[in-house]
């Protein structure tokens, strides 16, 4: 294991924080995103459809941003500091949901 720190030890950084509400964001799109292109009509599922794109934007900004700019690792860290997250997934799935009922009311 890689040199890891907890979300409970004082060394613990932000960028795991900031790692984990992109990917809840990218999550939410995602999910809202299909829902939207399968149930939607006429612009809804243009607006779904794109969506879906932003996700999978958003999901690999992530990927790239833990890998090679922060030089961590999600998956350990995200794992061993699953309760600490909890917050930064309202955070992001809030986020999701705002863009998802702006998306929906604007169509």
């Amino acid at each position: 294991m890689s040199n890891v720190t907890v979300p409970w030890y004082p060394g613990w950084n932000m960028d795991i924080f900031f790692l984990t509400i992109l990917g809840i964001i990218a999550l939410s799109l995602l999910v809202f995103g299909i829902l939207t292109a399968y149930f939607g009509k006429g612009k809804a599922r243009g607006v779904g459809a794109g969506m879906i794109v932003g996700a999978v934007l958003i999901g690999f900004i992530t990927y790239y941003l833990s890998d090679f700019y922060f030089h961590d690792s999600l998956i350990e860290e995200v794992i061993l500091g699953a309760l600490f997250y909890l917050i930064a997934a309202i955070i992001g799935l809030v986020i999701g949901l705002l863009i998802f009922l702006a998306a929906i009311m604007k169509t």
